[in-house]
């Protein structure tokens, strides 16, 4: 099973968390970030119904893949 992390780091005048590269917006505190990272991370974890699914990758790139709703990551809070 693959693992996701999300980093809670400075971002914009604020702070933010990122996970694969990709910055979540800007949060006022690094608590408000770290909750929001949290809940994120629990998300991940709620199995759903395979679907195909498309996304934009750190390079501007667009892919589109199926996405099996019961292979879910497990998801790590990094400060």
């Amino acid at each position: 099973m693959s693992t996701i992390t999300y980093e809670i780091v400075e971002h914009d005048g604020g702070w933010a968390y990122k996970a694969n590269g990709v910055f979540s917006e800007p949060f006022p505190s690094h608590a408000a970030a770290h909750k929001a990272a949290e809940r994120a991370a629990k998300e991940q974890r709620v199995p759903g119904e395979a679907e195909v699914i498309s996304y934009e990758d750190k390079d501007g790139q667009w892919h589109e893949e199926t996405a099996a709703g019961n292979d879910r990551p497990i998801p790590v809070v990094k400060d």
